[in-house]
């Protein structure tokens, strides 16, 4: 029995338990129950560490090891976690017997990465530290809260206008029919521009509720270049902008929605006649590709090149975050609301397709839409 025991107390010690003394029977219990109960730390599905009576981490599972480093079993567990908030739920824990929680945040190479950190009060003064990776959570919040700013700010500047001019109205300017006059068009421009946000808030929240469905219609997409082109000729011919549709000129199918698409072909059709310059061409190549190098099998490309001012590669890799503009007044002055190629970009990922940006200051920009042929 005694080398039994040996052998147990052994176990525990690779394992960083703590090793009581007991009676004979009582002591191999301890022993079980000491294995199982690493065993169970071993299996907690995030980082998770034991706090002995002594102070010291008796457990940790591989998780927690990542976190903190290989030699973390055994140390003081203040040595090894040396963040206050952590530390303070640990010792408020082990003096009131109370589940504390709090937060921790580790620096990786990638970036911060924020935990949720639960401390459970065990036996005596011991204590389980459980670290939960909560850092997407905190990205949506921060995403959210900064839709939401962002929205009101949006609104709140026309509204600040409409409020102001129809003060004017009812007092300095009541029978001025001239400023009156003026007024109502800025005011009819300002409610359009709410208009304009409102519509594409919906149309994006739209968007995001299908993108996991697929569309599975086959829609001739030529066609569908062809009818954006036509109806922004219009738009085109004010600019002093010539359009011109090159490449595919027969019937080219994919699966798609054809009012989504339609809805980027305009609006990068509309943003290259708004950016580019005065005389310019704006050019829509469509072409087919069958060499697979997209690893996306057959695909088609609808290619929408500006010879506008181009656009620094800083601002590239944000152009399509919701209302990130380049430069806002300009953007606010033609119209935009910050959300076109935000919803273009949901739009193409609903199709499984790629979307690609180029541009170079003083060289025109560069927008493509590739998407499967099947």
């Amino acid at each position: 029995m005694g080398g039994l025991r040996t052998a147990l107390s052994s176990k525990q010690g690779s394992k960083g338990s703590i090793h009581m003394k007991t009676p004979d029977g009582l002591d191999i219990q301890r022993g079980l129950e000491s294995t199982l109960f690493s065993e169970i730390v071993d299996g907690i599905p995030v980082a998770a560490l034991f706090i002995g009576d002594e102070d010291r981490i008796t457990n940790a599972n591989a998780a927690a090891r990542m976190l903190f480093g290989e030699g973390l079993v055994g140390r003081h567990y203040i040595i090894s976690m040396r963040h206050p908030g952590l530390l303070d739920a640990i010792e408020g824990t082990r003096r009131h017997r109370q589940t504390s929680r709090t937060r921790y945040i580790a620096t990786r190479a990638s970036g911060e990465v924020t935990y949720r950190v639960t401390v459970s009060p065990i036996a005596n003064t011991s204590v389980l530290c459980v670290f939960e990776d909560i850092t997407e959570q905190e990205q949506a919040g921060l995403m959210r809260r900064d839709f939401v700013a962002n929205v009101s700010h949006e609104l709140r500047t026309p509204l600040t206008s409409l409020l102001g001019f129809i003060e004017t109205l009812q007092g300095a300017a009541r029978d001025d029919a001239v400023a009156r006059g003026r007024f109502l068009e800025i005011m009819a421009r300002e409610a359009e521009r709410m208009n304009r946000l409102v519509r594409d808030l919906l149309s994006l929240s739209r968007v995001e509720s299908e993108e996991r469905v697929r569309p599975r219609t086959s829609t001739d997409i030529v066609a569908l270049v062809n009818t954006a082109a036509t109806a922004l000729r219009p738009t085109a011919e004010q600019s002093r902008v010539v359009l011109e549709v090159v490449g595919e000129e027969g019937p080219l199918n994919v699966p798609a929605d054809s009012d989504q698409m339609m809805q980027v072909f305009q609006n990068l059709i509309e943003n290259a006649i708004k950016y580019g310059a005065a005389g310019s061409c704006v050019t829509i190549s469509v072409t087919r590709d069958n060499s697979n190098t997209q690893r996306l099998g057959p695909t088609v490309s609808i290619a929408v090149k500006d010879e506008g001012d181009g656009i620094d590669p800083i601002h590239i890799p944000r152009l399509t975050e919701r209302f990130y503009r380049v430069d806002n007044h300009r953007s606010r002055e033609m119209g935009g609301t910050g959300l076109g190629l935000a919803i273009v970009k949901h739009i193409i990922n609903r199709h499984r397709g790629r979307f690609r940006i180029e541009s170079r200051k003083g060289e025109g920009s560069t927008f493509t839409v590739i998407l499967p042929q099947s």
